[in-house]
Protein backbone atom coordinates (compact mmCIF):
# COMPACT_ATOMS: atom_id res chain seq x y z
CA UNK A 1 0.00 0.00 0.00
CA UNK A 2 2.46 2.61 0.99
CA UNK A 3 4.70 3.19 -1.67
CA UNK A 4 6.93 6.68 -0.41
CA UNK A 5 6.78 9.04 2.05
CA UNK A 6 7.71 13.13 1.33
CA UNK A 7 8.94 14.83 4.62
CA UNK A 8 8.05 18.72 5.14
CA UNK A 9 10.61 20.66 6.53
CA UNK A 10 10.43 24.32 7.55
CA UNK A 11 12.25 27.10 7.20
CA UNK A 12 12.24 30.96 7.95
CA UNK A 13 14.30 31.94 4.98
CA UNK A 14 13.03 30.03 2.06
CA UNK A 15 15.56 31.54 -0.78
CA UNK A 16 18.73 30.87 2.33
CA UNK A 17 17.34 27.25 2.15
CA UNK A 18 17.56 26.47 -1.02
CA UNK A 19 20.98 27.73 -1.60
CA UNK A 20 22.00 25.68 1.52
CA UNK A 21 20.29 22.20 -0.01
CA UNK A 22 21.70 22.75 -3.89
CA UNK A 23 25.03 24.48 -3.27
CA UNK A 24 25.97 22.62 -0.01
CA UNK A 25 24.05 19.26 0.44
CA UNK A 26 24.37 18.59 -3.83
CA UNK A 27 20.19 18.08 -3.36
CA UNK A 28 18.46 19.56 -7.09
CA UNK A 29 15.75 21.66 -6.88
CA UNK A 30 12.81 19.32 -8.71
CA UNK A 31 9.89 22.04 -8.12
CA UNK A 32 8.58 25.26 -6.50
CA UNK A 33 5.16 27.24 -6.53
CA UNK A 34 5.06 30.32 -8.78
CA UNK A 35 5.06 32.72 -5.39
CA UNK A 36 8.64 34.95 -5.54
CA UNK A 37 10.20 33.59 -3.47
CA UNK A 38 8.45 30.54 -3.90
CA UNK A 39 6.35 29.13 -0.37
CA UNK A 40 6.86 25.51 -1.01
CA UNK A 41 9.48 23.44 -2.70
CA UNK A 42 10.71 20.02 -3.43
CA UNK A 43 14.14 18.87 -3.37
CA UNK A 44 15.76 15.81 -4.93
CA UNK A 45 19.12 13.33 -4.94
CA UNK A 46 19.10 10.00 -5.66
CA UNK A 47 15.91 7.87 -4.50
CA UNK A 48 15.37 10.72 -1.97
CA UNK A 49 13.24 13.54 -2.16
CA UNK A 50 12.43 16.29 0.33
CA UNK A 51 9.61 19.00 0.46
CA UNK A 52 10.52 22.33 2.10
CA UNK A 53 7.87 25.04 3.06
CA UNK A 54 7.97 28.53 4.68
CA UNK A 55 7.38 28.28 8.06
CA UNK A 56 6.46 31.28 10.65
CA UNK A 57 8.52 31.01 13.97
CA UNK A 58 5.62 29.95 16.07
CA UNK A 59 5.18 27.16 13.83
CA UNK A 60 8.79 25.81 13.63
CA UNK A 61 9.66 22.71 15.73
CA UNK A 62 12.65 20.15 16.03
CA UNK A 63 12.39 17.82 13.02
CA UNK A 64 15.14 15.33 13.25
CA UNK A 65 15.95 12.86 9.38
CA UNK A 66 17.76 10.03 8.78
CA UNK A 67 18.74 9.20 5.54
CA UNK A 68 20.31 5.80 4.59
CA UNK A 69 22.86 6.21 2.36
CA UNK A 70 25.72 3.95 0.50
CA UNK A 71 28.43 5.12 2.28
CA UNK A 72 28.81 7.73 4.70
CA UNK A 73 32.16 8.33 4.95
CA UNK A 74 32.57 9.79 1.06
CA UNK A 75 29.30 12.03 1.83
CA UNK A 76 31.16 13.02 4.83
CA UNK A 77 34.04 13.40 2.58
CA UNK A 78 31.50 16.03 -0.08
CA UNK A 79 30.50 17.94 2.88
CA UNK A 80 33.17 18.61 4.34
CA UNK A 81 34.70 20.16 0.93
CA UNK A 82 32.02 22.27 0.88
CA UNK A 83 32.06 23.92 3.79
CA UNK A 84 29.40 21.88 6.04
CA UNK A 85 29.41 22.19 9.56
CA UNK A 86 29.25 18.30 10.66
CA UNK A 87 29.52 16.03 13.78
CA UNK A 88 33.04 17.31 14.79
CA UNK A 89 33.97 13.81 15.74
CA UNK A 90 33.59 12.62 12.22
CA UNK A 91 31.83 9.24 11.06
CA UNK A 92 31.74 6.93 13.46
CA UNK A 93 30.40 3.15 14.63
CA UNK A 94 27.22 3.50 17.19
CA UNK A 95 26.74 0.81 19.86
CA UNK A 96 23.59 0.23 17.82
CA UNK A 97 24.96 -0.67 15.01
CA UNK A 98 25.34 1.71 12.27
CA UNK A 99 28.21 4.41 10.68
CA UNK A 100 26.96 7.68 10.64
CA UNK A 101 27.35 11.36 11.08
CA UNK A 102 25.07 14.04 11.10
CA UNK A 103 24.90 17.87 11.00
CA UNK A 104 22.05 20.91 11.38
CA UNK A 105 20.56 22.85 8.50
CA UNK A 106 20.41 26.70 8.63
CA UNK A 107 17.13 25.88 10.07
CA UNK A 108 18.83 23.49 12.82
CA UNK A 109 16.65 20.51 11.35
CA UNK A 110 19.00 17.59 12.51
CA UNK A 111 20.07 15.37 9.51
CA UNK A 112 22.00 11.92 10.01
CA UNK A 113 23.43 9.96 7.08
CA UNK A 114 23.96 6.51 8.01
CA UNK A 115 24.40 2.84 6.97
CA UNK A 116 24.27 -0.36 8.76
CA UNK A 117 27.25 -2.16 10.14
CA UNK A 118 28.25 -4.96 8.39
CA UNK A 119 29.00 -8.12 10.28
CA UNK A 120 32.95 -7.81 10.14
CA UNK A 121 32.47 -4.53 11.59
CA UNK A 122 30.84 -5.60 14.28
CA UNK A 123 32.85 -8.17 15.78
CA UNK A 124 35.06 -6.80 18.27
CA UNK A 125 38.66 -6.45 17.27
CA UNK A 126 41.90 -8.31 19.19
Amino acid sequence: MFKETHPIIGTRDIQRAIDFYTKQLGFKLAFGDKADPPNYVGFRRDAVELHMQFQFEHEMGTIRLRFLVDDPDALFKEYRQRGVECTPTGVRNTPWATREFALYDLDRNALTFYRALTGAEMEPRS
